[in-house]
């Protein structure tokens, strides 16, 4: 796939049992090789190539599931029509969008799971995607700027690492929270964080880890002022994402 990148495929039923079996592979790559029984592999670049539909036993566990070897914009909807009644078809279409609705971390992925992801695939749109939905277009680019009281700072940092691991691996839309120290002052703490838009990070302030962070750490912070900032190239922003996967 990495050889040919224009051939796009699309793994079926909710990517079957792939999201499972990448980090075994990846973890039995080194003895593989070690054995001469496989070259360099460029997972990314192989996986770059695949999209994945929702038909079959779909959920929000599922999705997140997914979302550990794609993209949001990787993911459509699918019916299995006509293999399926068509009744069942559409009570599970209604579950999804209920769903997709409620679940704070896939709300702002609704439209792109249910039709433009695939409208753009192949070739039914211009390509773009509406601006509430566009990972880049409606993006908030913030720096968090921190002071801890020193004798918090240790267990301050415990807490920041936590909430930003956690945001970044669960949390499809939260792109970036990357903090970090003034090498002349450790408890001046600067933290630079990307939402993909407004919604995703409204619904990243309503996270059991995020309010979490926010409740054990208010005794801990000194002062706090955050600078949203104006991305001055989203299009090199975006290259810059994609050379880091």
């Amino acid at each position: 796939m990495a050889r040919y990148p224009n051939v796009k495929i699309v793994i079926p039923h909710c990517g079957a049992y792939l999201p499972l079996a990448v980090p075994r592979m990846k973890s039995l790559t080194a003895v593989m090789q070690a054995n001469k029984l496989v070259g360099e592999i460029d997972w990314q670049a192989n996986l770059n190539s695949l999209y994945f539909d929702l038909a079959g036993a779909h959920s929000p566990e599922v999705i997140r599931m997914m979302l550990t070897i794609t993209t949001p914009e990787h993911i459509l909807y699918g019916s299995d029509y006509p293999y399926v009644a068509p009744q069942v078809l559409t009570a599970g279409l209604d579950h999804m969008k209920k769903y997709l609705t409620e679940e704070p971390d896939l709300a702002a992925y609704k439209d792109m799971f249910l039709y433009q992801n695939a409208e753009r695939l192949f070739g039914l749109s211009d390509g773009s995607l509406t601006t509430e939905a566009k990972p880049y277009g409606d993006m908030i680019v913030r720096i968090a700027e921190i002071e801890v009281y020193p004798e918090y700072l240790s267990e301050y940092l415990a807490y920041a690492t936590e909430v930003d691991r956690l945001s970044v691996e669960r949390e499809p839309g939260v792109i970036c929270l990357f903090p970090m120290q003034d090498p002349a002052d450790s408890c001046q703490i600067r933290i630079l964080e990307i939402y993909a838009n407004d919604a995703v990070y409204q619904a990243h302030l309503k996270t059991d880890h995020f309010q979490k962070y926010k409740q054990g750490t208010l005794k801990m912070v000194k002062s706090l002022k955050l600078n949203t900032m104006q991305p001055m190239d989203k299009e090199m922003m975006k290259a810059m994402f994609r050379k880091m996967r």
